[in-house]
């Protein structure tokens, strides 16, 4: 980096600073300095003296600022995050927060010095003093002899929840010897094999297929929760809780429903602290455990450098915290939430007492007195923050030209490799000369220009040295930085819906919709087997070997209805079929006949991408998903391919669609075509018509909008600038489809959310597309399968990955109290935002309201719900939009469509009630910018429920961390969508068989239909009396027996055989007889269905096999088979041919499975 720091020494004052801080001399105070300039010489200070640093600031986003400015000079730089000071009660927290705090505490304990930047909230904290947090960091290598039940139980002290399946941070599972943990500073889970207390291996694991990855010699696994404590503290802890505690309750005589809230959360503490459970707010009685606890100074390396951006500022915003702070606790402690003395901060007097200890820098814009502070020496530095250039390249170019005239050396950070050739070019043209270098250690000579990849948020220059740095933002506008994507993908959607639970219903191929009645092992004759159990209308039951699973689906249907059950042996469930086979014949024909006509169909060849399109694309702020850049590709595939493109992407609101549509608009007015951009409601329209004026500003692209919003004098500029082609692309409701409106060359039609367009807006659509391009884009999620089912009927790009939240979503679960609610909203009135109150109960809702603006009077609130006209919904809405609302009261309209960036805090109240897919989508609402984001859950306390709200928190709890819960919402949400996309008919037919079952059906006629080959589908069955089956020692837990049985039912080659055996070892240890033998029989049962074979069964002394009278064996190797076994084999023919073999009733297992192999290899052409 010397080529940005080497400069700075030629400036007296900052050599002199350096003097200062390398003999000590501290504090000094830097002024003159502005927003970016002083990370650059904050950068510069650390690179010269070969120090760490830690910047202070007043305030999270400033923090972030610094952050993302700062990772430009030096990659190995942390922001520190403050937790949640006034919501530190819920119960349950977003970890996101502790896994960011816990990577910047590891880098410490590890020895490393890594740049820090905060805001002075952060350092509020009361600590665990750090020699007894590092001896809880526990360190395990390969080899390593380990006590494994002490291990567990310091995991729990850890913070550590014990589950089935490992999912999320703070989590860990134990099957055998094998231990599965996921620690919040590492991006995969581990697993650590022991034999007996010897550490065989450890491996990384993937979190979406639980399989191993790679092999690890060392980890290090760290605390959950930056409490710890041993088990004797933990006795002192209780005391001091329980003598407090009688003392408070005193306090409550008169007041039995406070007394009765200080009794329920102190007890539970007390319970989890006697039991050696996990309590998740243990954090908060630190002061119990510890009579000196620390601050974040005490884990900082002794030479590192404290910066202090703007001191006065960090003063006031201390004061602000703590009467804000100090106002809540004493709220608190009066209506019995917490102990009177359960302080959790420090005061910043103490802080600039720890800091004294370090080097202090002190960083103003202006010379300014610092009463907290002994200012040893003062610089004063002359810069001056670069022009905005309004996007003007003329004047940026007069302005370099006049510093190059002065001799300034020049550094320009263009953004992406792109732009720089593009600016080079630019500057060539008009005789300036530059070079493009990303050399960063040779100094930049005087009087040159050097232009190099990279992003700052602005520009600035040293006026005593002629030393410039422009950035992007200054002639190309306004663009954020593109986040690193983290390799930690949480969650996934599974595609196979394995997790049946007991009481799921079920449907069976032959017998139709049952319920499951969990595993059942069943022993005849000292054989033992695992059947599935399902229970049928009338009270019969169906017992399934597991070796048949993939006769059985999850029932997938509406969710509200509970599915009608068929009848063992009754003729309902054939006809229900044969009903659905019909429907979905008709639907095949249609969509196979609607292929073949727009195969045939030529549309305009698209010229391949241009310097602008390439450019255009770098502006994108954000870092696409995998599956956006594919879904672009594919777009741009079919536009340059010269079909008439007719495409369908699907993705949930804020996955990315828009951008995709952008780009392809951009494309199509490369080569002069028009676009229209159709769109549901007036509000989306003005929405779409900003994201566009905003993303075209630099280029030659003219941008209309058509809709009530508009004047009739715009729209009639509009309409004639469409027709004469002035107009590249129109954004707007149905009044596109207007009679009056004509395009002089319309290319490319994009629709938004076609389901909530009427049957006549789809008519003329389809007279408007008859050789034009389309793009449909649609926010119900498409289901995997029917995307599978529908590959080469209709394009689709499926946009499955969510992007990076650009900054988490902070949830929280609390009780329902108004002193919570006020806090919640002020504090997001108190930074500029506006909130969501999600109240779901129309005839109260003005109430409500009422009750809210008496809360805080302050804020303007308005209602909104569906109920409402389209007209009156239309008003309130955009005034939101433009700000003229802070709060505003809504039903669950807000589920669908808005992306509203300034709106950051949503608060549900009686989340309890809702669906998860619900709460999913509304709590997608906000965190749509870059700011942190705040979803507040809330429930009312319930003395009857109780059991039944903590379980359902849990599921909320899960859902929060993107566990499984995730997935069952992303189901529900995928059904809505194959309704969508198939229409009311076929829904209807979905629900009387099943969603799996459907999807399988419309494969099979869609492959009628085009006449591709069909394979008649049958099952063999196999019935041997050998032991195969999972024990229940093995795998403990019924659901992942269920998946595991899943699988080894699904194994159709030699290959998959392998893939499940190697799985089950790495998850749950060596394989148990009954298990390889399970897997065996279910490999030999492939084989013989490759063969044509029906059925294996064991008669007294011999095994037949049943074969297709159709079976495609060579009859020689049938002749020859027979001849070589010498009477050990047989052959009957007939309608139902078989094979027979003579076997010793004795035989062992093994032989008896051998046996068959031998024949079945033999019978292979």
């Amino acid at each position: 980096m010397n080529t940005f720091f080497e400069p700075l020494l030629e400036l007296q004052s900052y050599q002199k600073m350096l003097e200062d801080i390398q003999q000590n001399k501290t504090p000094v105070l830097a002024s003159g300095m502005i927003d970016v300039q002083q990370t650059h010489m904050i950068a510069g200070i650390c690179h010269h003296l070969q120090r760490p640093a830690m910047i202070l600031t007043y305030n999270e986003l400033r923090a972030r600022e610094i952050y993302e400015n700062f990772c430009f000079f030096h990659k190995d730089t942390f922001f520190y995050p403050a937790k949640d000071l006034l919501f530190y009660s819920a119960d349950v927290h977003s970890q996101a927060i502790t896994c960011q705090r816990f990577c910047v505490l590891h880098k410490y304990l590890s020895g490393e010095k890594p740049f820090v930047v905060l805001s002075v909230e952060a350092l509020l904290d009361k600590m665990t003093p750090k020699d007894i947090f590092s001896s809880f960091v526990i360190e395990l290598k390969q080899g390593d002899v380990v006590d494994s039940k002490q291990l567990l139980q310091k995991l729990i002290l850890m913070g550590y929840e014990r589950t089935d399946l490992v999912e999320a941070p703070g989590q860990f599972a134990v099957r055998g010897g094998i231990l599965d943990i996921y620690s919040p500073t590492a991006e995969q889970i581990f697993r650590i094999e022991f034999w007996d207390n010897e550490i065989d291996s450890i491996r990384t694991v993937n979190i979406n297929t639980q399989c191993s990855t790679e092999k690890i010699n060392e980890i290090s696994i760290f605390p959950m929760r930056e409490l710890v404590y041993t088990n004797e503290l933990a006795q002192i802890a209780i005391e001091k809780i329980k003598k407090e505690y009688q003392t408070a309750l005193q306090k409550f005589k008169n007041q039995p429903e406070y007394a009765e809230r200080l009794q329920e959360t102190t007890t539970q503490v007390l319970e989890a602290l006697k039991t050696g459970q996990n309590h998740s707010n243990i954090n908060n009685y630190i002061p119990y455990f510890y009579q000196n606890p620390v601050s974040l100074f005490s884990y900082i390396p002794e030479d590192t450098l404290l910066f202090f951006e703007e001191p006065d500022k960090i003063q006031q915003h201390m004061d602000v915290i703590f009467t804000e702070y100090t106002e809540s606790m004493k709220g608190r402690i009066e209506k019995g939430y917490i102990l009177p003395t359960q302080d959790l901060l420090f005061d910043y007097v103490h802080i600039l007492k720890e800091a004294s200890a370090f080097s202090e820098i002190l960083l103003t814009k202006i010379s300014q007195k610092t009463p907290a502070f002994t200012v040893k020496d003062s610089f004063f530095f002359s810069i001056k923050s670069a022009p905005a250039f309004q996007k003007r390249i003329d004047l940026f170019c007069n302005e370099i030209t006049a510093l190059k005239k002065l001799n300034y050396r020049i550094l320009i950070l263009a953004g992406g490799h792109t732009r720089c050739e593009r600016m080079v070019k630019e500057l060539e043209e008009r005789n300036i000369s530059s070079f493009f270098s990303e050399d960063f250690e040779k100094p930049i000579s005087k009087g040159s220009i050097m232009i190099t990849p990279g992003k700052l948020g602005r520009g600035f220059s040293y006026q005593e040295i002629g030393f410039a740095i422009f950035s992007d933002k200054e002639f190309f506008g306004e663009g954020s930085r593109k986040k690193k994507r983290s390799k930690r993908k949480q969650g996934s959607i599974i595609e196979n819906f394995t997790d049946l639970k007991t009481g799921d219903y079920v449907v069976h191929d032959n017998h139709g919709i049952g319920i499951f009645q969990g595993l059942e092992k069943i022993t005849v004759d000292g054989i033992n087997k695992d059947y599935m159990k399902i229970s049928y209308a009338d009270g019969g039951n169906l017992f399934v070997p597991v070796n048949q699973m993939n006769l059985i689906q999850k029932y997938i249907g509406n969710y509200s209805i509970a599915p009608k059950l068929n009848k063992l042996g009754g003729a309902e469930w054939g006809k229900a079929k044969t009903k659905a086979r019909s429907a979905i014949k008709i639907l095949a024909q249609d969509l196979v006949a609607l292929y073949a006509k727009r195969a045939d169909a030529k549309g305009f060849i698209y010229s391949k991408d241009t310097l602008w399109q390439k450019e255009f694309e770098e502006g994108f702020p954000f870092e696409e998903t995998e599956d956006q850049l594919d879904a672009i590709e594919d777009v741009k595939r079919d536009m340059e391919n010269g079909k008439v493109m007719d495409r369908l992407i699907c993705g949930d609101v804020g996955y990315g669609k828009t951008e995709v549509a952008i780009r392809a608009a951009f494309k199509a007015v490369q080569d002069n075509k028009q676009v229209a951009y159709l769109v549901p409601t007036t509000i989306l329209a003005q929405q779409h018509y900003n994201t566009f004026l905003q993303r075209m500003t630099n280029y030659p692209v003219q941008v209309g909008l058509l809709s009530r919003f508009r004047t009739p004098k715009q729209q009639k500029e509009t309409l004639e600038g469409l027709k004469n082609g002035l107009i590249d692309i129109v954004i707007g409701t149905h009044r596109i489809l207007s009679k009056d409106v004509s395009f002089k060359d319309l290319g490319l039609i994009i629709v938004d959310e076609e389901q909530r367009f009427g049957v006549g807006h789809k008519e003329k659509l389809k007279s408007l597309r008859e050789n034009v391009n389309v793009l449909t884009l649609t926010a119900t999620p498409i289901p995997r399968t029917l995307h599978m089912s529908l590959s080469g009927i209709r394009d689709m790009s499926v946009l499955e990955e969510p992007p990076q939240e650009r900054y988490p979503i902070q949830t929280y679960v609390l009780e329902s109290h108004s002193a919570f609610i006020k806090e919640a909203i002020r504090r997001e009135l108190a930074r500029d935002g506006q909130v969501y109150y999600l109240f779901n109960r129309v005839q109260y809702i003005a109430e409500e309201t009422l009750r809210l603006q008496k809360l805080v009077p302050e804020a303007r609130i308005r209602y909104a719900h569906g109920q409402m006209t389209e007209r009156e919904l239309e008003n309130i809405m955009s005034d939101f939009i433009e700000k003229e609302i802070d709060v505003l009261v809504c039903t669950t309209i807000i589920e669908t469509g808005l992306d509203i960036s300034n709106t950051n805090t949503i608060i549900i109240q009686d989340a309890d009630r809702m669906g998860l897919s619900q709460l999913y989508q509304l709590r997608g609402r906000v965190g749509r910018s870059n700011r942190m984001a705040y979803a507040y859950l809330m429930y009312h306390k319930d003395k009857v429920l109780q059991e039944a709200a903590e379980k359902r928190l849990q599921t909320i709890r899960e859902f929060t961390e993107f566990g499984s819960g995730f997935k069952i919402a992303m189901r529900d949400l995928e059904i809505r969508g194959a309704g969508n996309l198939l229409g009311a008919e076929q829904h209807g037919h979905m629900e009387a068989i099943g969603y799996d079952m459907y999807c399988r059906l419309l494969e099979e006629e869609i492959q009628n239909t085009k006449g591709e080959p069909k394979q008649e589908y049958f099952e063999t069955t196999i019935d041997l009396n050998v032991n195969a089956y999972i024990p229940d020692f093995y795998i403990q837990n019924q659901q992942q027996r269920m998946e595991m049985y899943k699988k080894i039912s699904a194994i159709s080659s030699q290959e998959d055989y392998y893939s499940v055996q190697e799985e089950l070892e790495d998850r749950f240890g060596n394989l148990p007889k009954s298990a390889q033998t399970l897997l065996d029989v279910v490999l030999l049962k492939t084989e013989a269905h490759h063969l044509d074979i029906l059925s294996i069964a064991q008669k007294s002394n011999s095994i037949v096999l049943q074969l297709k009278p159709d079976a495609a064996i060579d009859p020689e190797r049938i002749t020859s088979l027979i001849v070589s076994g010498k009477g050990k084999y047989l052959f009957t023919a007939g309608a139902s041919p078989y094979l027979t073999i003579n076997i010793n009733k004795k035989e062992k297992e093994s032989t008896l499975l051998n046996n068959i192999k031998i024949l079945l290899q033999a019978l292979k052409c």
